[in-house]
């Protein structure tokens, strides 16, 4: 009589088993390719590479300002950026009228647009100050520091909660990343200084958690507020601290430079191309995430890559390739499942079953409404 407790206990445990396993079947069943990729994530990934072409052009002319011409100014190619960032957005804040003008978003928030002004323009000077102490091995790896400080940040500011997928989809993404870094170990491509690679890498560790924090700053006020007023304060702001910085750093490197028609391209071509990103980004944001947008980023460096083997007579190694294909899948795993945000908490225990289903389903992308559950309630 004592073995019948355990027998019916086993008997339990098989019929779960057997429930789960006839659950995970059905829902292979009902996968559908046309659910995960749709036009939305096919859009997302073309504008994210996009992105990521605008960034391996600012790296290739920077590359023949350093290397042809010996230009080593980027507090005046970030300034440049700025200027024209200021020139086209801030003009625009400056035609509103009512709380959209300029006078109303200074008077309300200057002091937050002030600080993100000042962590874009170090994060930018940083990761190039730190090629300068470390290797081009130590800032590909250590500049990845950027999605996990992402997904903390949006985890607490954003309310974004991430499933298990996403995590192995970044897990994909940073496999994809070691490849390349692999790839350009056996190339022997570990440039860079080393004399003092603690600063270095403390710098790019540094570099990434501003990114980090000025773009999920760039995520909150372009879904709450408008991507206008971000790139005319960030422009405004930007361009006034950029300007400190240059000629308080940058003063002497700037009387140095042999100006020609081919530096003034580069110029050109560099702020261009930084504009574009600047521009383009809070878009591609707005569709996806922040997080996402800086995991399509990571291809940034292999098209660099790509451009230099016949720019820069780079040798070329089929990692690169398999670097490319495992960021594309880690991106495209991240995208295929939705984020929950967790905008709306029952605020009181004692709250019905339908008030509750209401306050779950405002955390998803197509929420109940209120009417839909008025509805229910009034056929029931």
């Amino acid at each position: 009589m004592a073995d019948k407790p355990s027998d019916d206990s086993s008997q339990n445990e098989n019929q779960e088993e057997q429930s789960k396993s006839c659950g995970f079947l059905q829902e292979l069943r009902k996968f559908n390719p046309k659910d995960v990729f749709t036009w939305q994530l096919a859009k997302t990934l073309g504008m994210g590479q996009g992105l990521a072409a605008f960034i391996c052009g600012t790296a290739v002319s920077s590359q023949y300002l350093a290397s042809n011409f010996h230009v080593d100014t980027p507090m005046l190619q970030s300034m440049l950026n700025y200027m024209l960032l200021c020139v086209t957005y801030t003009s625009l804040l400056l035609c509103r009228t009512g709380d959209g003008n300029i006078l109303q978003i200074l008077k309300k928030r200057w002091w937050k647009y002030f600080l993100l002004g000042l962590v874009d323009v170090e994060a930018n000077y940083t990761v190039v100050k730190a090629y300068q102490y470390t290797t081009l091995t130590s800032v590909q790896l250590l500049d990845c520091f950027i999605i996990p400080v992402l997904m903390l940040l949006s985890w607490w500011i954003l309310k974004t909660r991430y499933k298990a997928a996403h995590y192995v989809a970044v897990g994909v993404c940073l496999l994809g990343v070691g490849a390349m870094v692999g790839a350009d170990l056996l190339a022997g491509r570990d440039q860079g200084s080393t004399s003092n690679i603690l600063l270095g890498d403390a710098l790019v560790l540094l570099s990434a958690a501003l990114y980090a924090v000025s773009n999920v700053a760039q995520e909150y006020t372009v879904k709450n507020l408008s991507r206008v007023e971000f790139l005319g304060m960030l422009g405004l702001f930007g361009t006034v601290i950029s300007t400190v910085q240059m000629v308080i750093l940058e003063r002497k490197a700037v009387s140095t430079i042999k100006w020609s028609w081919e530096v003034g391209l580069l110029f050109c071509a560099f702020a261009l191309c930084m504009y574009a990103l600047y521009s383009f980004m809070p878009i591609v944001v707005k569709l996806s995430s922040a997080t996402a947008v800086n995991l399509s980023l990571l291809t940034a460096d292999l098209f660099s890559l790509f451009c230099g083997i016949f720019l820069f007579h780079y040798s070329f190694s089929g990692l690169y390739l398999v670097a490319l294909v495992v960021i594309l899948i880690g991106f495209i795993t991240f995208n295929a499942v939705p984020t929950v945000t967790r905008s709306a908490e029952p605020t009181t225990s004692s709250s019905s079953s339908s008030s509750s289903s209401i306050g779950e389903d405002a955390c998803y992308d197509n929420p109940v409404t209120q009417e839909d559950v008025s509805r229910k309630e009034v056929s029931a």
